[in-house]
């Protein structure tokens, strides 16, 4: 049985299971450290769907830091024609990349 669930971290919603890795808006643990998601939306197999209003009592999904890394660069590029005007940025976003270990309803 496949077990799945929608977690909210960093503002944003995953949808995770066992065994799969992910790459999440940055947390503080070092790597190697287990960190537990509370705020699960939903979880559910093949046969039963729990959702949550608007989480889950009890729920737990826990996983294990893999790697804290910086993702690709993305240049950000403002110009205004006739006007001399250009602005040229980079920004790299930090990330935390996380294997899902187990999940628990």
């Amino acid at each position: 049985m496949t077990m799945i669930a929608v977690i909210k971290t960093g503002g944003k919603q995953y949808k995770v299971a066992p065994g799969q890795k992910i790459k999440i808006e940055k947390i503080e643990k070092q790597e190697g450290e287990m960190v537990t998601f509370d705020d699960i939306l939903l979880i559910g197999d093949e046969k039963i769907v729990d959702i949550g209003t608007p989480v889950i009592e009890g729920a737990k999904v826990t996983a294990k830091v893999l790697k804290q890394d910086r993702g690709e660069k993305i240049i950000i590029f403002k110009y205004k024609p006739k006007k001399r005007y250009k602005v040229k940025k980079g920004h790299r976003q930090s990330f935390t990349e996380v294997e899902i270990v187990d999940i628990k309803s």
